[in-house]
């Protein structure tokens, strides 16, 4: 799949929802879409909204982990997790994130434009969420919650 076929379709959906937004039609679907800075919101609230919206990972492929890939992904999520401060998890939760995004090793299915290798872990589970690797272009900043594939999720680097 083209990434820039899948970020031009997204700014388009974007867009479209931020335009209909201003009328009202797109706040019932989404009630987490900003209205536009002008009618009953402020220019700031708007902004604060917008800024809080997770950030979508465009990921480049994604296929079955390896058991060293897997392996990997749980030793980094779990030292991440017990590191985390009692802050650190009381946000988390309060922005109803229970999944974090933890980086791998790349594998031999890595494709060759990856910058890194992503899985998810679940922190009510404790568990790697799924057996699924993600390949990434551009990973996101260390402490920003994304999007990956149908999963919330922290993004935590390397765990270190």
């Amino acid at each position: 799949m083209n990434p820039r076929f899948l970020k031009m379709t997204c700014l388009v959906i974007v867009g479209a929802l931020l335009a209909s937004a201003s009328v009202g039609t797109a706040r019932a679907q989404f009630p987490y879409v900003p209205s536009l800075p002008f009618g009953h919101n402020d220019a700031a609230r708007t902004i604060v909204t917008a800024a809080a919206v997770a950030v979508a990972i465009y990921f480049i492929a994604k296929y079955e982990a390896s058991e060293r890939q897997r392996e990997v992904a749980e030793m980094r999520a779990r030292q991440s997790y017990a590191h985390m401060s009692p802050k650190r998890r009381a946000s988390m939760k309060a922005k109803k994130v229970r999944y974090i995004a933890v980086d791998t090793e790349k594998g031999q299915k890595t494709s060759p434009n990856a910058k890194k290798t992503v899985m998810v872990w679940d922190t009510q589970t404790q568990r790697v969420a799924s057996n699924t690797a993600y390949d990434v272009e551009k990973p996101p900043h260390v402490g920003d919650t994304a999007k990956i594939d149908s999963y919330s999720a922290e993004y935590v680097g390397s765990g270190q």
